[in-house]
């Protein structure tokens, strides 16, 4: 499945704006990325299991506001890092 990386992650993807993941939920993918890419997972989701404030993330076009999510193998997710400044 295809997963989009924001441009404040790609650090962790080494530079790459989408990786291929498995995975039959949204927990799947999450931990199979942070296998791949240790800490990334910290990044979007919090010590209780909550996507942070300044992270969204979209399956399949639809943003979704828990983590457990089932995937169809045809869906994408991508995650969107917020902008700030002032």
């Amino acid at each position: 499945m295809r997963v989009i990386i924001p441009g404040q992650l790609r650090s962790y993807t080494r530079g790459a704006a989408e990786v291929e993941m498995t995975g039959a939920s949204l927990v799947e993918i999450l931990a199979n990325l942070d296998a791949v890419f240790p800490g990334i997972r910290f990044r979007m989701i919090d010590e209780l299991g909550r996507i942070r404030p300044h992270i969204r993330i979209f399956v399949a076009r639809e943003l979704v506001r828990t983590i457990d999510v089932p995937l169809k193998p045809t869906d994408e997710v991508q995650i969107v890092g917020a902008l700030s400044g002032g």
